[in-house]
């Protein structure tokens, strides 16, 4: 395995990682990963092959951000979070390469969306969050959902735009509803009081 050392953290000889980013001990970065000027990435993360990391990002602990994810500034991932594969977090609600003058755009010319990511929450292979979005504690993100607004602690949603089709545990299996707002896993066998599912779809 091609890598350099920093300080008990693993980045590949192909990596490009600013000499600001924070980088926590046993986390591993691997080959052809773009980690930006004050970035933050906790301990014992693993980003794969060709994630993106914007200027200013911050990652939590034991966060696995799987190969060619796209995090650009204004997101925040908290501790224990999944991201699948070419998942992507824009950061700009209204995008423009020019100004209503026609002169190009500059860094003080829009307004940045931000977008944060609960602890233990999951988000599927080729997903995108818009801006101004939440994602709650625990929720998964089907793969290739488009997430426009705020998704519920423990939401299953999917499709386009995402809807909540449901509850999930910690584990990751869909709960069951045993009344409107106790849900039950079937396999782990834990439960949970949430909102009820009826009345939250449109």
């Amino acid at each position: 395995m091609s890598v350099r050392e920093r300080v008990r953290v693993r980045i590949h000889a192909t990596a490009d990682v600013s000499d600001s980013a924070e980088i926590g001990p046993d986390t591993t970065i691997w080959n052809q990963c773009q980690i930006r000027e004050n970035a933050r990435i906790g301990a014992n993360c693993v980003l794969g092959k060709d994630v993106y990391v914007d200027v200013g990002v911050q990652i939590g602990d034991r966060v696995k951000i799987q190969n060619a994810a796209l995090l650009y500034h204004g997101v925040t991932v908290e501790s224990g979070v999944f991201i699948g594969p070419a998942a992507i977090f824009a950061n700009d609600k209204l995008p423009r390469s020019i100004n209503p003058n026609g002169s190009l755009k500059g860094e003080t010319d829009w307004e940045v969306g931000p977008i944060r990511l609960r602890g233990g929450s999951s988000i599927g292979a080729g997903a995108i969050v818009l801006p101004n979005v939440t994602v709650g504690a625990y929720a998964l993100v089907a793969a290739g959902a488009v997430v426009t607004r705020d998704v519920h602690e423990h939401a299953l949603v999917m499709g386009s735009p995402a809807r909540q089709i449901g509850y999930v545990c910690k584990c990751g299996r869909k709960l069951t509803a045993e009344t409107p707002t106790l849900f039950r896993c079937h396999t782990c066998g834990d439960r949970y009081e949430l909102e009820a599912l009826e009345g939250r779809f449109e």
